[in-house]
C-alpha cells in the first residue's frame, strides 16, 4: 500500500516537472518584449480609455505612438495639444498643434419647432427607436429625444433639456472625443473646430426632404433655398440632398449666410449682440411757410 502510494506521488511529480519545463521553453519561444517606451508614454496619457483617438485604450495608443515614425497623424482628443507635447517629449519627435474641437448638435428640432404627432412607448433607447420608430414628430431626420448621446459621454458633458427635448452640450466639459457622434443613429453630432473665441456658425438640421415637407416638419428645418450658397463669397458652404453644409475650415464667420436664412437653420454660437442699424431718416421738401413782408 505505500508502495503504490509512493510511486503515485513520484509520477505526479515527474509530470509536474516536466510540465513545468515544457511551459517554460514555451513561454520563452513565444514571450513578447514590449518596448519600455510604451509605459512612458502611457503614463502622461489621460488614461480615460475614451476610444477618441481611434484605438482600444490608452495603452494601445502608446504602442501605436511608439512604433510611429510621424506624430502628426495621431491624435488624444481628451488630452490635446499639450498631452501630445508630453508623449513627442518621450519620443524625442515633434509634432505639430491642432485645432481644438467640440462636439455639435446639428438639429434644433426643439419641441416648440417640431409638432409631436404620435408617441414612442418602448424602450427609451435611440437605436432601438430609429430601428423601429420614426419618430414622435413628422420629421423622420431629427433627434429622437431618449439621451443616448447623453449616456455614451464619460465626461459630463452633456446633458438632456427637459424643455427643448434636445441634449446640450457643456463646451467645457467637452473633449472631442467623439462618443456621441458614434453614439447616435441619426448621425446628428459633429466634431468641429472651436474656432476663434469659440465662435461656431453651423447649419443645424439634417433633414433631407425637399423644401415645403421640411418645413411643414419642422420650423426651422433648412429648405434648401440656396440663399446662404449665394451669400457667401468664400465657398464654404456647399449644397446637397437639399440641405446646406458649412465648411469649417473655409468658413471665415461674416455671419453673411445667417442673415439671409428664411427658417433660422443656420445657427451662430458665442458672437456679440448684432449692432442695430439707425433707421435713415428722411428729409421732406416742404414748401417754405416764411411770409415776406410788403413795404407799405
Amino acid at each position: 500500500m505505500n508502495d503504490v502510494i509512493l510511486y503515485t506521488l513520484i509520477t505526479l511529480g515527474g509530470i509536474g516537472a516536466l510540465s513545468s519545463i515544457i511551459l517554460f521553453f514555451v513561454a520563452q519561444k513565444f514571450k513578447v518584449i514590449e518596448d519600455p517606451r510604451i509605459d512612458l508614454v502611457e503614463e502622461v496619457l489621460p488614461l480615460a480609455n475614451c476610444g477618441g483617438c481611434g484605438y482600444p485604450g490608452c495603452r494601445n495608443f502608446a504602442d501605436a505612438c511608439v512604433k510611429a515614425e510621424d506624430l502628426n497623424s495621431l491624435y488624444c482628443p481628451v488630452g490635446g495639444n499639450e498631452t501630445m507635447s508630453k508623449v513627442a517629449s518621450v519620443l524625442g519627435q515633434t509634432v505639430e498643434g491642432k485645432e481644438p474641437q467640440v462636439a455639435v448638435l446639428l438639429c434644433n428640432g426643439s419641441n416648440a419647432n417640431r409638432k409631436h404627432t404620435s408617441i414612442f412607448d418602448s424602450a427609451a433607447n435611440c437605436t432601438i427607436a430609429a430601428n423601429t420608430y420614426g419618430g414622435e414628430t413628422e420629421c423622420t431626420h431629427g433627434c429622437l429625444g431618449l439621451g443616448e448621446c447623453v449616456d455614451a459621454c464619460n465626461f459630463n458633458a452633456m446633458y438632456m433639456d427637459p424643455v427643448t427635448g434636445l441634449p446640450v452640450v457643456i463646451e467645457d466639459n467637452c473633449t472631442a472625443c467623439g462618443a456621441c457622434v458614434k453614439a447616435c443613429p441619426k448621425n446628428l453630432f459633429e466634431l468641429r473646430n472651436k474656432g476663434k473665441k469659440s465662435r461656431r456658425i453651423y447649419v443645424a438640421c439634417m433633414n433631407t426632404d425637399k423644401g415645403a415637407p421640411a418645413k411643414k416638419a419642422c420650423d426651422t428645418a433648412c429648405i434648401g433655398c440656396s440663399l446662404c450658397f449665394k451669400a457667401c463669397k468664400y465657398d464654404a458652404i456647399t449644397m446637397a440632398n437639399n440641405k446646406a453644409y458649412i465648411d469649417y475650415n473655409k468658413c471665415v464667420l461674416c455671419r453673411a449666410c445667417v442673415e439671409v436664412c428664411p427658417t433660422n437653420a443656420i445657427h451662430e454660437l458665442n458672437f456679440p449682440p448684432r449692432k442695430v442699424k439707425p433707421a435713415k431718416e428722411e428729409v421732406a421738401n416742404e414748401p417754405s411757410t416764411e411770409v415776406k413782408s410788403e413795404n407799405q
